[in-house]
């Protein structure tokens, strides 16, 4: 499954930072070069509660293997179109089977771990996509150089090689349903409820991948890409360690703390944009943010069943997603009209409603449990 994500990110990872510049040369402008990366993150988003589902439902591995195949034919599809119109529609499509391989892979690699270990596993699997993502878009730009089409047939090939590791993956048998119950809604909402927690937090990450580069040149700090080199050694230090803290002294104790962390990181963004405030904010940010989702994941799954594992993927990666969307493309304008001290200082303000936010969605959330659970004992013992 590591191997199966990194192949997923190093593709995705070199085709996402050089499309805009193959948009330009097809005669779109900034605006439509932005709007690739946005339309994939938000029909990513949108679809992923239902991917989630169809899961749970046809099965992991035969999802990850469409998927697969799906996005090889798109990636082909980009080399040959003459419009980048028709490439913006494309996308949308491209970013439903995209959620596919999301939703897909992370229900199936919880289904293989031991639960007193998930949050470690989630951890070290998720050092697969940090890892793609830290070589891709170099790699990615070097293929350019020989054209579009050389990029798009490399990533395709691949995407091929991804597909096959997905037909070669174990298949797992469809959870069934438990005695007396249902397969659910199509969206699990209480999933939904909670992660967006992760909206409010993720939002300030999408404004620290787009921007931050920006923020290094206004001050004249090099290399520009000091924050991000910064962030994936912090969260490449911390991740496999910081999994194994949430096994054993709780999700939910880790995970506030973490939140503490993502909020106080980009607080340091509005003290500027200096060498020191930079790396600062990156390594303590990293600390926070590459801890979060792991931790977060395990805690959802305690209260969820191996049938609906996909689903609550769905639900968790609709918010994150949606968060880093917004974040990137809400930040620009805030840099355009207030600076980016003030923009950061927005996100700032953000990730810490995440903690209130999360503190009373998980309480209510419980309490309403308690009375579904109590309700449906009380017709059970009527029944009898």
């Amino acid at each position: 499954m590591c191997g199966f994500s990194f192949t997923v990110f190093l593709s995705a990872f070199q085709l996402l930072p050089t499309a805009p510049f193959h948009i330009l040369d097809l005669g779109g402008g900034t605006s439509a070069a932005g709007l690739f990366l946005g339309f994939l993150t938000y029909a990513s988003a949108l679809s992923a509660p239902l991917t989630g589902t169809l899961a749970d439902r046809v099965g992991t591995r035969r999802v990850l293997i469409i998927a697969g195949v799906a996005i090889t034919v798109f990636t082909i599809a980009y080399a040959i179109i003459p419009s980048y119109k028709v490439m913006l529609a494309l996308v949308l499509v491209h970013g439903v089977f995209w959620s596919g391989l999301l939703t897909g892979s992370a229900a199936y690699m919880t289904n293989i771990l031991p639960e007193s270990r998930r949050a470690e596993g989630i951890a070290y699997w998720g050092l697969s996509t940090v890892a793609a993502i830290a070589v891709a878009p170099s790699l990615g730009f070097w293929v350019y150089q020989f054209g579009w089409r050389a990029l798009c047939l490399e990533t395709a090939a691949l995407n091929v090689l991804m597909a096959v590791i997905a037909w070669r993956l174990p298949p797992q048998r469809i959870a069934p349903v438990p005695e007396g119950g249902r397969r659910g809604r199509l969206i699990e909402w209480r999933v939904l409820i909670l992660s967006f927690t992760l909206f409010l937090y993720s939002f300030g990450y999408g404004g620290i991948t787009s921007f931050t580069a920006l923020y290094a040149h206004a001050n004249d700090v090099t290399p520009k890409g000091i924050y991000l080199t910064a962030l994936a050694v912090i969260i490449l230090v911390t991740r496999p360690f910081s999994g194994r803290l949430g096994d054993r002294w709780g999700y939910r104790r880790v995970f506030l703390p973490c939140l503490v962390l993502i909020t106080i990181g980009l607080t340091c963004l509005t003290f500027g944009g200096t060498r020191f405030w930079l790396v600062t904010s990156a390594l303590i940010f990293g600390a926070g943010f590459g801890t979060a989702y792991p931790v977060f994941a395990s805690y959802v799954m305690r209260h969820v069943g191996a049938e609906r594992r996909g689903a609550a993927f769905g639900a968790i990666l609709a918010c994150f997603d949606t968060g880093i969307g917004t974040g990137s493309t809400s930040m620009g304008w805030l840099i355009n009209h207030y600076g980016f001290s003030r923009a950061f200082g927005v996100a700032a303000l953000l990730s810490a409603l995440a903690i209130p936010y999360f503190l009373g969605a998980d309480r209510w959330l419980r309490r309403r449990g308690s009375v579904v659970k109590a309700t449906d004992q009380k017709n059970k013992k009527r029944s009898a």
